[in-house]
């Protein structure tokens, strides 16, 4: 099987495809998208300055990293070891535990920038 030489635009479209499949077979993932979204309006409509806009896209591209991993890391563990196992579903955990950890962090750093434009 002859295989397409592993160009910089060939890799780029294969990880391209990954955020793609993401987007359409994790529900999680298009609630991230969603919520990055309607952040990036609300940043745009309170006139965040240049360090905010930068601690938002930090924390969005960590949020979506780690729900892209964890569904990656799901998907393999579910073909390596189809039925249920205790150690495969600890890692299953972790992996989903990191991502409500990024959420988590994400959330309070919005809270922190626009909670004070909202109320103060």
């Amino acid at each position: 099987m002859n295989r397409p030489p592993y160009t910089f635009w060939n890799r780029l479209a294969c990880s391209w495809s990954g955020v793609v499949q993401g987007c359409r077979s994790e529900r999680h993932m298009r609630v991230h998208l969603v919520a990055l979204v309607l952040v990036l309006i609300a940043g745009w409509w309170f006139g965040l300055d240049r360090l905010e806009w930068v601690a938002i896209l930090l924390v969005s591209g960590l949020v979506i990293s780690m729900e892209l991993l964890n569904s990656a890391l799901e998907e393999s563990l579910d073909r390596l070891h189809p039925d249920l196992h205790p150690a495969i579903g600890r890692a299953k955990d972790m992996a989903s535990g990191a991502v409500l950890v990024a959420a988590i962090i994400a959330l309070s750093i919005a809270a922190l920038i626009f909670l004070p434009r909202m109320f103060g």
